[in-house]
């Protein structure tokens, strides 16, 4: 299937949305008796907010896909998290402008337990896969939630590639570490750089996404760019952002989350509205334009692709 692909363009500033702004409206909205008078508005917005100029057209669609009603384009790239770029969720957006450097190459090493390990180019690591559009539910430990359209390949097919070997238990995944480009790794926020992991069944499941797109477009920087993982049944913090390294290993890698805070985030990470995290409940979620919560389902409601994975664990215990 044919990929067209047009030059990388920029998220115009002004259809970034300032976060106080952003704040405020939902703020404002918190009365019941206001509710009827403003359940247009998300619709509104998004009329008001088109969807881009495609940089990616005839993408396969997947079976994966959710039919749920897509959060708009500027909210899903001017509210983020991304701490290498500054803890705010609009630091993101302000600060990763000119991230990446497109006058650079983008290096990405697989090695580890593997028999093909190699160094490759970005534009040389997706060269050999068929982009596809698959719209998945994001949920975040914070309580918010999305609905995504990513651009993207099956993360399985790139590590079969690599030929990992019985000793390859897990997959390790490291974040770029340049403090110029990423500001935020100036303040030790966490420890640098951001590492990651799965198991490596789970990283072979049929919904882990490498992610170079969304809403037809290229990565912006505060998404992930150049290219990220995505596993939807995960708490949002599992999928990590420009990935500048993808590693087999035989023990469970510690992540960055489990370094800085060990009794408030586990290996697995699944989403789980039984078991609260310390700060936040999660039994229900704020999906970004709702006004009213809603239910949280587990593994994010993908339980038939994933739940075999957990037989016979204790989801309270290994979190």
């Amino acid at each position: 299937m044919l990929i067209k692909k047009n030059k990388y363009s920029e998220l115009p500033e002004n259809q970034v949305t300032d976060e106080s702004l952003y704040l405020n409206r939902r703020q404002f909205i918190n009365k019941s008796a206001m509710i009827a008078a403003v359940t247009a508005l998300p619709k509104l917005a998004f009329a008001n907010n088109p969807i881009p100029e495609p940089d990616y057209k005839e993408l396969s669609q997947s079976p994966f896909s959710t039919d749920e009603e897509l959060t708009p384009f500027d909210d899903i790239t001017s509210y983020n998290n991304f701490y290498e770029f500054g803890t705010d969720k609009s630091d993101p957006a302000k600060y990763a402008t000119n991230f990446p450097d497109k006058s650079e190459s983008w290096p990405i090493i697989i090695d580890g337990e593997c028999d093909k390990p190699g160094e490759y180019t970005y534009d040389d690591l997706i060269k050999p896969f068929t982009l596809e559009e698959r719209i998945y539910r994001l949920r975040c430990v914070e309580g918010w939630s999305m609905v995504i359209p990513w651009v993207g390949f099956s993360l399985a097919d790139l590590l079969k590639q690599a030929q990992p070997s019985s000793k390859a238990k897990f997959v390790e995944f490291t974040t770029l570490y340049n403090p110029q480009q990423m500001p935020g790794q100036q303040r030790q926020v966490l420890q640098w750089p951001y590492v990651e992991g799965l198991r490596i069944d789970e990283a072979m499941n049929p919904l882990s996404l490498l992610a170079v797109g969304l809403y037809g477009k290229e990565l912006l920087g505060q998404n992930g760019a150049p290219i990220r993982l995505v596993t939807p049944w995960k708490y949002g913090f599992k999928s990590i952002k420009s990935i500048v390294q993808i590693r087999f290993v035989e023990k469970m890698p510690v992540s960055s989350w489990m370094r800085a805070g060990p009794s408030e985030y586990g290996f697995y990470s699944n989403v789980n509205p039984n078991v609260s995290h310390p700060r936040w409940s999660q039994t229900r979620e704020r999906r970004i334009g709702d006004l009213l919560k809603r239910e949280t389902h587990m593994f994010n409601g993908y339980q038939e692709q994933v739940a075999h994975l957990y037989t016979g664990m204790d989801l309270k215990r290994n979190f």
